[in-house]
């Protein structure tokens, strides 16, 4: 869930036409990066309408797109009750950590939204760990291998699963707001690397350049954040290689950490590739839409708090790819060998 919900109207939501102007209003601004705007005129409706729901959850995406996270994050909880695009909680019959002290206490985090959400929220796994807590991660099979990594146990969410009792279960996108992260306190050292039979296991140098141009198509904003084949073209006639695991073979990211780790520089748009090459603190070069971006790349920054590896390059009009292109290019011509 990163991007704000535009519907408006039915359900009793927006029935007073100057509130649903201004929500419109709102709504533009958002998907057009201009979070601090956005965060503005929420308040302002909340004030008269604190009911609200779509403006509440709408409100939480903008806090984060502006990098307020010690306001976005408790509210970002939101995702699991929101109107549209709503995150399923589980059902267990052991509590949910509310922030409570993990000394000797065991945690289970839970699974939720796509392969790069869940790359970025592992960096929490040790936080936990390092305040005493036996931590296990429930994973997709795809994830398996990769988290092994980490100081957690791995349960693979592959067929019938068999679910340990733990003291605490979470879920990865709200370990931030209990820990009370800020930006100046977000974890962003690498925490995720090449399996330790990888012969480029602890590798940040290397040679080449790694493409990763379009998402999952089923997203919703897959249109607008991948490439145009004709676009990715011209960066593998510059000598990129591709980072599809249909091109490379790789069958998991445990896998295309392997072929990262290999690399000088991977290039991607907003997809778990450009998570996991941040995650490895590999220079990645981000590529992004003018409007509707997701908030965790924020605004206007070439660079990121997430992923201090990463540079972001970003369309300066919504479709226009030409110029981010032109700049990679350049980029790439001065490395070639």
């Amino acid at each position: 869930m990163g991007r704000p919900d535009g519907h408006a109207g039915g359900d009793g939501r927006l029935k007073v036409d100057p509130v649903e102007a201004r929500f419109r209003e709102a709504v533009a601004l958002q998907r057009r990066g201009n979070y601090a705007a956005a965060v503005r005129i929420y308040e302002e409706i909340l004030r008269s309408r604190p009911d609200l729901a779509i403006a509440q959850e709408n409100l939480a995406l903008a806090l984060l797109g502006c990098g307020d996270y010690g306001r976005g994050f408790p509210l970002y909880d939101l995702r699991f009750t929101r109107t549209a695009g709503r995150v399923p909680r589980p059902t267990l019959s052991f509590p949910e950590w509310q922030g409570e002290p993990l000394a000797g206490k065991s945690i289970l985090i839970w699974t939720e939204q796509g392969y790069g959400d869940q790359i970025m929220f592992a960096r929490f796994a040790p936080e936990l760990a390092a305040r005493g807590a036996q931590v296990s991660i429930l994973v997709p099979p795809a994830l398996a291998r990769l988290f092994a990594e980490l100081p957690a146990r791995i349960l693979v969410a592959e067929g019938q699963v068999s679910i340990p009792r733990h003291d605490f279960w979470i879920m990865p996108g709200s370990i931030p707001g209990r820990l009370g992260t800020t930006q100046e306190s977000l974890p962003a050292a690498p925490y995720l690397r090449a399996t330790a039979d990888s012969p480029g296991r602890g590798e940040i140098s290397g040679q080449g350049f790694g493409l990763a141009w379009r998402g999952d198509p089923k997203h919703h904003n897959d249109q607008a954040r991948s490439l145009p084949d004709a676009m990715a073209a011209r960066l593998l006639a510059a000598g990129a290689r591709s980072l599809h695991p249909e091109d490379t073979g790789a069958r998991d990211f445990a896998d295309t950490a392997e072929i990262i780790a290999s690399l000088s520089t991977v290039i991607a748009v907003d997809t778990s590739v450009a998570h996991l090459a941040g995650a490895m603190g590999k220079p990645v070069w981000v590529l992004l839409p003018a409007e509707n971006g997701d908030w965790r790349w924020m605004s206007e920054r070439t660079d990121s708090p997430w992923y201090p590896s990463a540079r972001l390059f970003r369309q300066p009009k919504a479709g226009d790819w030409e110029p981010v292109i032109a700049a990679v290019l350049a980029r790439i011509a001065p490395a070639a060998p």
